[in-house]
Formats: C-alpha cells, structure tokens, sequence
C-alpha cells in the first residue's frame, strides 16, 4: 500500500549538513506558487523577475524550477536579493535557492582512453565479436575466470525471452545514442537532458572520454545482437533511454527528482550508477523533492505496478559502509554490489545489510578484464568495471523479467531477486563475511546480500508469479530515552512488539526492517550497529568507517535498513547494540530509536506452484505453512 505522509516524513527526514566540505548554493530556485498556475503564468513571473521557467517540478501546477543566469553556478552565500525579488511576486509563496552537492559516477578508476580491441572475429552464438569478453553472460573459465559463474541469462533467452518492449532509463553523463549498437534500441520519446534542459542527452565531449560512462551502462542493458558491434546486452531486444543529469559542477535536488521522476509511464526501470561520495566520511541521501520523485515512482509509476530503481551499492570498499549512503540503502531502491570473475568480492566493493543481491565487474587475474560493453562514438570497451557496471546488469535482468510478465509490481521483483539469486561461488576474499541462513531458510552474506542473480531462474519464476499481498507499515516501537554507549563495552537495547498485531498496519512476514536511529559519537566512524530479529538473525547495520572522523553532525532519524530477515516473523523482541570499535577511548550516545517494519499479513507465495523441493521458494513456503498452523 502507498506511504503515508506519516510515515514518509518519520522515514526520510530532509538531510542537509551531512556532506563534507562548506554548504553551497546554486543558481536554481524552487518557487512554490499561492495556487495553482500554468506555463503561460510562471514564464510571466519569471520573466518579470528575471529568471528564467525550467518547467514544473515532478508535473506539479504550484511547485516550478526557476534559474537565474546573474547568479554563479555555484557560491558560497545564499543569494538573497534574488530570493527577495521573487518572494514579493503577489503570486509566489516562497522561494528556495536549491544547495549544490557532490554525486560522482561509481566506477572502479577515473576513465581514460582505452585500449580498444578490435579485429575480432565472431565465436559463437550470439555472433557479436565482444562475446567471448562477456564472461558475466557466459563464464567459460576465460581470464582466469570461474566457469558458470554468471548471469544464467541464456537460459532467460532459450525461454524466448530478450527484454521486448521494456525500457531502462540510464541516468547517468548522457548516452551516445548514434552508437551503431544502441541506436535502434534507443527510445528518444522517454530521454532527456536535465543538464542541458534539451531532448537530446548525447555525452558532452571531454578529451579523456570521462563521459563514457552512461554509453557503457547502456551497452550492458541493451547492445543489439548479431549486428558484428561490440557485444551483446542482458536484455538486447529492450529499450534504452537517456538520462543526462550527472554532467553539471554540482547536483541539485531538482535536477535529481525531475531525473527519477521523468516519463514513468513511458519508463520501465531507472538505472543510478553514481551516489555521494565514496569516501568513507560521507553521510548523504536522497532531498526532500528526490524522495517524493522515487515514492511517487513506486506507488504509481508503471500504471501503479511501480518503477524499478537499481542503484550501485558503492565503490568505497571495506572502509566505506552503504547504508550511510541513503539511495542504495532505500527500501525503494533495488541496491546491487558486484562480484569479480572468480567469485571474490571486488576491493572496491562497499558493504551493508541493506544490498538485495550482486552482479558482476572485473576480472580477477587481470584488472583490465573488465566489462566488455559500447563506448563512446561507436566504439567498444572490455574495461567498464566497478559497482558501477554491475547495477545495469542487474537492470538487464530485471528488464527481462519484466518481459516475462509485464504485471510484477517493484515489490514483486525485489521478492523475485530474493527467491532466485545464488550463492554459486560467491565468497568474501578476506573471511570477514560468511554466508549465513535467516529464520525462515533463506542464505544471504553481508557482501553479497542474497546472491548472484540468476536470469533464468527469474523468468521461469516470473511467469508463474502471482502478485504478493499488500504491504503495510508497522512502527513497532521507540525507545526515546537517552542512553549513553560505554567506552568499552556495549549499549543493549530492547524493543518488543506485536507488529500491530489487530491493528490494520499489522505486519507478519517481514520484507524490509529499519532502525531510525538519531546517534552522535566523539568519533563517527568508531561507531558499530548491529540489529537481532526475533528469530535470531543479526545485522550488521553500521560497520566502522575509519575515514569519519565526524564528532558533531552524527546521525539524525537515519533509517538503517536491513534485508537479512526478510521472510521471517517479526513478532517478539528486537535487540540493537551499539559500540565502538576504536583503540582510544569514544563516547557517545543513542537519543532515539524507532524499529520501523514493512511487510505482508498474508503469506506471499501460497498461490505459487513449487517445482523444485530444494528451492528457495519451496524453503521459504514451507516455512510459512508452517506459521500458519501455529
């Protein structure tokens, strides 16, 4: 069921302050008007106030975007002549100068020209030279590389199944959409440039290729196959559309939320490979307006199916942790790591209880073996890599899910991503993470959260998919007294709940869990979190961050989500610990903690046949009937 305004304000709160470095202000406005106007209207305000109308903000008649070119792209100080100049307007009600902040690409290193190869000849089927390179479609053992660890997505294909008549939006640097590979995929009706404000979001050029990288992202989706061009896509019958909004100094929260919320009619799914910085001190997410983009995508995006948001978990490794990062860690967002071709984790790769599941990036042996994909004007890669590769590929797969049948819903493609990702040979190269069963049989990792996904398992799941129940959301319980976190040793908290058992946001199967906690430390990044269910799953929902060393901002009503207890039961007591994991001494309090859960009261999958007895999905049914009889 849609959020409430309750909830939607108790969950994502407006965060600004959280980033490093000095606040800035951009040149854009959001001006909210008295009542309702048209186009005709707000370029006559604009016009006699010196800006100019960029449109409306996510198609609203009171909230436009307005730019003024008199004021720098970016400054220090609020410009507040030109707030003035606005506010006096008889039909402005208020106006906001719109911060800048910083959204960098997730890419394993700055991208430089490559070394394209060429002259290949064609192998196998499909014919296009790059795919004996595309180990994460079919691992062969090629590059040191371990045989069938991959997409399984000849098998999505041998059910006729190609991506048909679905569109993924790439928002990203722009797509060269005159690639020879991409061109007939390209859907130009679903594209824009926000950083542009144009139809037409081609790459601006650079003479290091550094805007590369939403063309590669595209390839992966949807590269045509069998035309003798690079490679061929996950989903190489669907559409791509063009999403320029990265290509600007600094991001605003309207350039943002027009980008997530642009045509969701029209588009399927929304690919992000980019976030706040991977730094490791970081603590950002998602504005105000952004939030309201991806809810309203959910909730009526698809005509009410909701959209698809696939985020790149993150590139800032074990020092990193991405729940701090609020678009990867949203329960909107479909959040994928990555994988090498061995089955290690990448270095880079971030970790965090909120990753749904992982795709693929580099090869192990050779670094240079990355993602074969398109490249800039007509070109081809074998070195696109990162978590930035890894979140089209997943968009891919979903797209061919989507193909397979065109009523699942968002929340029925994170069930779907669950129940048919593997653990295949998945494994932490360093043994901090192991793979571990929830309460109700399901096998995830911290890393990789519910494995690799497996195409072909989805699509054959997909066609027999009936649509879960609805979904409701159960504040289960605060604790709002003021604890102190010892120095050495752990703070213990408790919460037990019914889940609004009798009430009608009752919930008993649980998909996403969050803390909502507000947290400050003498040192951020010594704090450690860990959340325990009532069936005894425990979560890591903050790691140590050795990069933050933050002693003011802290954490302040952030939702620290987790996956892990998905499926179980949430009825008894939740425990949350905090601690610090630091050789001097820290201190530092919790001043409030909110257990939010989401979930079904019916059981999910009772209308579902179940074809293999070992099956996650028979696991998990199984374990149900199970409840039900209690």
């Amino acid at each position: 069921m849609p959020l409430s305004l309750r909830h939607f304000f108790l969950l994502f709160v407006t965060i600004f302050g959280l980033s490093s470095g000095s606040d800035l202000f951009s040149n854009s406005f959001l001006v909210r008007f008295r009542r309702d106007v048209d186009g005709d209207e707000a370029h006559s305000v604009a016009s006699r106030t010196g800006f100019v109308n960029m449109g409306p903000v996510l198609g609203s008649k009171r909230e436009y975007h307005f730019v003024n070119h008199a004021v720098p792209a970016a400054r220090t100080k609020r410009s507040i002549p030109h707030v003035r100049k606005l506010k006096v307007d008889p039909l402005v009600h208020t106006a906001i100068q719109q911060p800048g902040f910083i959204r960098v690409k997730r890419g394993y290193k700055p991208l430089k020209v490559e070394n394209l190869v060429r002259n290949i000849q064609p192998h196998s089927d499909p014919t296009d030279p790059y795919f004996p390179f595309q180990w994460y479609l079919k691992n062969t053992g090629q590059n040191g590389g371990k045989a069938k660890l991959d997409l399984n997505v000849e098998a999505a294909w041998a059910q006729g199944v190609t991506g048909k008549n679905i569109t993924t939006a790439i928002m990203d640097d722009g797509v060269d959409y005159m690639h020879p590979d991409l061109k007939y995929n390209y859907n130009a009706k679903a594209s824009y440039d926000f950083s542009s404000n144009d139809p037409f979001p081609y790459p601006r050029y650079t003479d290091d290729w550094f805007n590369s990288h939403g063309t590669r992202c595209a390839g992966e989706v949807a590269a045509a196959r069998d035309n003798g061009i690079c490679g061929v896509g996950v989903a190489y019958d669907s559409k791509i559309a063009g999403i320029r909004m990265l290509d600007q100094p600094y991001m605003t929260d309207l350039i943002e939320a027009n980008s997530m919320g642009h045509e969701p009619g029209l588009i399927d799914i929304y690919s992000a490979s980019w976030g706040p910085t991977d730094d490791g001190k970081t603590v950002d997410g998602p504005r105000n307006a952004t939030m309201r983009a991806i809810v309203r995508g959910v909730n009526e995006g698809r005509n009410g199916l909701g959209n698809i948001y696939v985020w790149a978990s993150g590139d800032g490794g074990e020092d990193d942790d991405c729940n701090c990062d609020g678009y990867a860690a949203s329960m909107w967002t479909i959040s994928i790591n990555s994988a090498i071709n061995d089955g290690q984790n990448a270095h880079y790769d971030e970790s965090c209880s909120s990753t749904l599941a992982s795709t693929f990036s580099n090869g192990a042996k050779d670094p240079n073996t990355g993602v074969a994909t398109t490249d800039l004007y007509g070109k081809c890669t074998t070195t696109h890599s990162g978590t930035s590769a890894a979140a089209p590929e997943a968009a891919g797969v979903f797209a061919l899910a989507l193909e397979a049948n065109n009523n699942l819903t968002w929340r029925d493609v994170q069930h779907l991503t669950v129940l048919t990702s593997k653990r295949n040979s998945l494994f932490d190269a360093k043994g901090r993470f192991h793979w571990t069963m929830n309460g109700v049989g399901l096998e995830f990792n911290h890393l990789f959260g519910f494995g690799v996904l497996d195409a072909g398992a989805m699509v054959a799941l997909a066609k027999q998919w009936k649509t879960v129940p609805p979904r409701f959301h159960c504040e289960a319980g605060s604790v709002t007294q003021v604890q102190k976190i010892p120095s050495a040793k752990k703070l213990v908290m408790q919460i037990t709940t019914t889940a609004c058992q009798g009430q009608s946001t009752e919930v008993r199967y649980l998909e996403h869990v969050q803390a909502v906690l507000t947290v400050n430390a003498s040192r951020r990044g010594d704090l450690e979190l860990f959340l325990t269910s009532p069936m005894g799953t425990r979560s890591m929902i903050l790691s140590r961050r050795q990069n933050d060393d933050d002693t003011r901002d802290g954490f302040t009503k952030w939702p620290f989500m987790t996956t892990h207890t998905w499926g179980e039961y949430p009825q008894g007591t939740w425990v949350l610990e905090a601690s610090f994991n630091s050789q001097m001494p820290q201190t530092g309090f919790v001043k409030e903690w909110t257990l939010m859960l989401h979930g079904t009261k019916e059981p999910p999958y009772t209308e579902l046949a179940v074809l293999d007895p070992h099956s996650k999905l028979a696991i998990v049914k199984k374990a149900h009937e199970n409840r039900m009889k209690m």
